[in-house]
């Protein structure tokens, strides 16, 4: 896995000199800054929705009188640690949520950037296919659906999990290694999809190489921690870069 996730790591430097070679500029801007003020307005949504969900939770459970009551200091560092990890497993929940809206509005133009990806990696000419496009278009959905599905219920056992001291403290971490798995094996099914590998297929396929998809998505997410110019530089160079790791095993197996 360690492979994978350096040659994952290292395609977003190869995804950048495709980008200025092939002069594919509007192609990452254009749909970028759609992007980042949606994230913006996502990122908005969650400061005020998850102070409000752990406050009403608190004073459902009578938190506050009761740590008030006991006078620990232990349970006070205790209850604000967790309150903390809580807080941070539900900001990658809102994201991969934000992730999925993203996914599916942004099907068509990631079709289309996959495709022209495949064909500049191949010296190609790119020739426009309607029917060819839609269904990458509606299997992309699909799959979004289905990882949303499935995440969702790993989030869930996560945040339970979250409130049990010690071993709560790393779900975090564990979250945010779902949340990259999941967004780097969309990136990496536009790929498989060029690629005529069958959805099922394509599962078992990037199931068995964890790594690109991994590594795909702490890459994007590294993205962000630059405001403005990161996020919209992030989505675009995530999907070229998913189909550059892809590249060298097609030779091979696909």
């Amino acid at each position: 896995m360690l492979k994978e996730l350096i040659i994952s790591i290292q395609s977003y430097s190869q995804a950048h000199q495709l980008i200025r070679q092939h002069k594919l500029w509007k192609w990452i801007f254009i749909p970028g800054i759609l992007y980042a003020l949606l994230f913006s307005a996502a990122f908005w949504l969650f400061l005020q929705s998850s102070y409000a969900a752990i406050d009403y939770l608190s004073n459902l459970l009578h938190l506050t009188k009761w740590l008030d009551k006991m006078q620990s200091g232990w349970l006070n560092f205790f209850v604000l640690f967790d309150t903390i990890i809580l807080r941070l497993v539900l900001l990658l929940f809102y994201f991969s949520l934000f992730k999925y809206i993203i996914l599916i509005i942004g099907s068509p133009l990631f079709a289309y950037l996959s495709e022209r990806t495949e064909c500049l990696l191949e010296g190609k000419q790119y020739q426009y296919a309607s029917r060819r496009y839609g269904q990458i278009i509606r299997r992309a959905s699909r799959q979004a659906l289905r990882n949303a599905l499935w995440q969702t219920v790993y989030t869930f056992t996560l945040l339970l999990i979250c409130f049990i001291p010690l071993v709560g403290w790393i779900t975090p971490l564990v979250a945010f290694v779902i949340e990259c798995y999941y967004f780097g094996f969309s990136m990496l099914d536009y790929s498989c999809a060029q690629h005529h590998l069958e959805e099922n297929s394509s599962l078992e396929f990037i199931g068995e190489r964890k790594g690109l998809a991994i590594g795909n998505g702490i890459v994007f997410y590294c993205f962000h921690l630059l405001p403005v110019i990161g996020w919209i530089m992030a989505p675009a160079y995530s999907l070229i870069a998913a189909s550059l790791s892809l590249y060298p095993i097609k030779q091979q197996s696909l």
